[in-house]
C-alpha cells in the first residue's frame, strides 16, 4: 500500500505529525523485508538504520538536527506475546533512555546512542506475523523524559561527550524507579507478563493501576494496523 492510500485510510484520526510518522513507518514494516531493530526517521522522513545514520555523520553528509524520530522496531512469528503488544514502551524499557541521551548530544559506542540533537519523537512499532498485525506506539520524547525524571537522572552523571562508562549507572536508576503503581519497570513487566502470558488473573487490578500510570507517563499516540483486511484501529 502506497503512503498515501495509508494517509487516506487515516483521515478520521486527529490530524498531527504523528498520524503522518504512524503512516510512514506502517508502510516501511508493512513490506516484505526486514528492517533492523534499531532506526533513525529524519525530518524528510528517511527512515537509517542505526550503523548507516552514524556513519553519515561522520561523513558530515547528515547533521545530528536532521533526526526527528527514534524508532525501535520489533518482528514477532510464531507467537504474539501480549505484554509486548499492550505496553510496547514498557517493555522496551531501556529505550527512552537511550534516545533522550542521544538527543542531549551524546555517544555511546557500545549501545544505540548517537546524536540526535533534533529529535522529538520515539517510536515502538511491532509486526505480529502470526496474526497479520502492526502495532505503532509514539510519544514525545520530553514529555515523557519529564514524566521519568531523566533530566535529573542524568545531571550531574555525564562527564563528556562519550558516555560509554555512564550509561549503566543512568539505566538502573531509570529503571528502579517506582512510577507504575508503586512498582518500577522490572517488577510492573513481570506483572503484566504473568497476567497475559500465564494468565495470573489475581492480578488484574495491578495490571489497571499499572495501564493508568503506563498512559499517563508516555501518553502514547497508538494505532493498530490489519495487514489482511488493511484496516486501522485507534
Amino acid at each position: 500500500m502506497k503512503i498515501d492510500e495509508i494517509l487516506k485510510r487515516l483521515e478520521n484520526i486527529k490530524i498531527d505529525e504523528r498520524h503522518e510518522i504512524v503512516g510512514y513507518l506502517t508502510q516501511a514494516v508493512g513490506g516484505k523485508g526486514i528492517l533492523f531493530p534499531h532506526n533513525l526517521m529524519t525530518k524528510d522522513k528517511t527512515i537509517y538504520d542505526f550503523t548507516s545514520y552514524e556513519k553519515l555523520l561522520k561523513s558530515n553528509k547528515i547533521s545530528p538536527n536532521d533526526a526527528y524520530v527514534y524508532v525501535k522496531i520489533d518482528y514477532f512469528t510464531g507467537y504474539n506475546p501480549t505484554d509486548y503488544f499492550y505496553y510496547p514502551f514498557l517493555v522496551n524499557s531501556y529505550l527512552l533512555p537511550y534516545a533522550y541521551l542521544s538527543k542531549l548530544g551524546l555517544k555511546a559506542d557500545l549501545y544505540h546512542i548517537a546524536p540526535t540533537t533534533g529529535l522529538k519523537y520515539v517510536t515502538v512499532v511491532g509486526k505480529f506475523l502470526g496474526i497479520n498485525h502492526i502495532v505503532v506506539e509514539v510519544a514525545d520524547i520530553d514529555n515523557v523524559a519529564a514524566n521519568t525524571h531523566l533530566p535529573t537522572l542524568i545531571h550531574g552523571d555525564v562527564r563528556n561527550k562519550h558516555i560509554d562508562d555512564e550509561v549503566d549507572k543512568i539505566l538502573s536508576g531509570f529503571l528502579s524507579q517506582k512510577l507504575f503503581a508503586g512498582y518500577d519497570f522490572i517488577e510492573a513487566g513481570n506483572i503484566i507478563s504473568r497476567y497475559y502470558r500465564k494468565h495470573d488473573t489475581s492480578l488484574a487490578k495491578d495490571v489497571e493501576a499499572i495501564k493508568d500510570a503506563y498512559n499517563r507517563i508516555f501518553q502514547p499516540f497508538r494505532i493498530e494496523y490489519h495487514l489482511n483486511t488493511k484496516q486501522f484501529v485507534v
